[in-house]
């Protein structure tokens, strides 16, 4: 048996054998060519690496702490579209299905002076 790190190979197949979970002494049989021999691989193999190690912008986004506010929160898109009782020419709105599947979606417009339309 050749041992690379904790995997185990048959030398007289090339198969790679089924680990012997820890066992000292165990003696590890290949299913191909029914060869055995003594369990010679390293027990446990432990890499740890720091995170720095390998650099990625998503991870530096992910530790990130992000607050956001009520403020930051948008909820409805704007267009630009006068409204019709104030005369801004920015106006929030937002759609929704009124009837069925079939139909076209209806468009609201909301205006920051209160006004709301169709």
């Amino acid at each position: 048996m050749a041992a690379i790190g904790s995997l185990v190979f048959c030398t007289d197949c090339g198969n790679l054998l089924d680990s012997s979970a820890g066992k000292r002494n165990a003696v590890l049989t290949c299913q191909i060519c029914g060869a055995s021999c003594k369990d010679t691989s390293s027990k446990t193999i432990i890499t740890r690496s720091k995170p720095g190690a390998f650099p990625s912008a998503l991870r530096a986004k992910r530790s990130e702490v992000q607050t956001i506010t009520e403020a930051d929160m948008q909820t409805h898109a704007v267009t630009s579209q006068t409204c019709e009782k104030c005369g801004r020419e920015e106006v929030r709105y937002y759609t929704q299905q009124l009837r069925s599947a079939d139909e076209g979606t209806t468009v609201f417009y909301e205006c920051e002076c209160g006004h709301k339309y169709v």
